[in-house]
């Protein structure tokens, strides 16, 4: 992979409610790069419908007609996080012996807080949650945290977040520059690049990209001497021009 390639990284970072309703960053506020960014997101849409009482009663032809938008769209956003104690830490922080000192500042943002303007009233921080051109702004509705991996003395090491987010609107799609310098858009043959998910072999990952057979020399061209042995959220180049023989 070229060493100017920069992956960029999605972050979670806390909103305040302005007066017109939207969401805008707060000052000072929580913010956390994830170590390792998400295989896919998930969105769903939906629409608050109603059937008026006795509408289209006795009328076949009436059909979706009698029906009524009563309400704004929701729009839901899914996604999973790993944390790895043993992975490399983000510049200027330090190594922790417990996944949970890392995953703590996201169940930050599911944790209640007292109204600003009210502070007999609790309510959870607004999120954003920003990956290159993908923005979604909201409130976190639930998260489910499972701790997969403890070291001799109980500690957990690994952890798996699954989070789900929601707002009040049908998500605007909105298309920004790639995430070169100063917007210009990514060197071709150099994305997009897939992550290793916890467990995940060269083989296995050549496989589903159809390109089983060229193995060894994906695991050569990326520089992996033990293609059975992937850190978590590793990066491959799947993709090149395979053109000469492997050694």
């Amino acid at each position: 992979m070229p060493e100017s390639v920069r992956l960029e990284k999605a972050v979670l970072q806390e909103l305040t409610l302005k007066s017109n309703n939207e969401w805008d960053a707060k000052p000072n506020g929580q913010k956390v790069t994830v170590q390792f960014n998400p295989e896919a997101l998930k969105l769903s849409f939906a629409n608050q419908i109603a059937t008026p009482s006795g509408g289209g009663s006795g009328d076949q032809n009436s059909g979706s007609a009698g029906r009524q938008f009563v309400g704004a769209g929701t729009t839901k956003l899914s996604l999973q996080l790993w944390f790895d104690v043993n992975a490399p830490m983000p510049e200027g922080e330090e190594s922790v012996d417990d996944v949970r000192k890392l995953t703590q500042k996201v169940v930050f943002f599911i944790t209640p807080q007292k109204d600003t303007q009210d502070p007999t009233k609790l309510i959870p921080p607004g999120v954003r949650f920003l990956w290159g051109s993908f923005q979604f702004d909201g409130l976190m509705d639930s998260l489910e945290e499972s701790l997969e991996f403890f070291s001799h003395e109980g500690k957990p090491l690994r952890a798996t977040m699954s989070l789900n987010l929601s707002q009040q609107k049908i998500l605007k799609v909105e298309f920004k520059q790639g995430a070169g310098p100063l917007g210009a858009p990514a060197t071709p043959g150099t994305r997009p690049l897939t992550q290793a998910p916890a467990g995940a072999t060269v083989q296995g990952l050549a496989s589903n990209a159809g390109r089983g057979g060229d193995w060894q020399r994906i695991a050569e061209a990326n520089g992996i001497e033990n293609p059975r042995l992937l850190q978590p959220g590793q990066l491959l180049d799947l993709g090149f021009n395979l053109t000469r023989p492997p050694r």
